[in-house]
């Protein structure tokens, strides 16, 4: 476990321990979070297997070249499609908090 030392303003130093927690927190988003985030979305989409539910598996989703629409499997794409869904899917634009967003976005990146 790595910790640092922050002083305050009172010259007491606060200790701050970096462990499991706080590595799967990034400036790209928590995964752990991400991941319970994903539930709702494990309903009509396989992360374990490459078969389909309702909607396609998401299982390797930024390993893939393309996505099952024939759109690239990038970022842009893959956000878009959560925010205005399409071909059956809700869009979550309005449902998902920023923070929610990124945290989908790094979990869907470790499947």
């Amino acid at each position: 476990m790595v910790s640092a030392t922050e002083p305050t303003n009172s010259g007491v130093q606060l200790v701050k321990a970096a462990g499991p927690a706080a590595a799967a927190q990034d400036a790209d988003g928590n995964v752990e979070a991400g991941k319970e985030t994903f539930e709702q979305c494990g309903v009509c989409h396989n992360v374990d297997s490459d078969e389909a539910k309702m909607g396609p598996s998401l299982q390797g989703l930024f390993k893939k070249e393309k996505l099952t629409n024939g759109k690239p499997a990038n970022l842009e794409t893959i956000t878009t499609i959560i925010k205005q869904g399409g071909n059956g899917m809700p869009g979550y634009e309005d449902l998902l908090e920023a923070d929610e967003m990124k945290n989908l976005i790094a979990y869907l990146r470790t499947i």
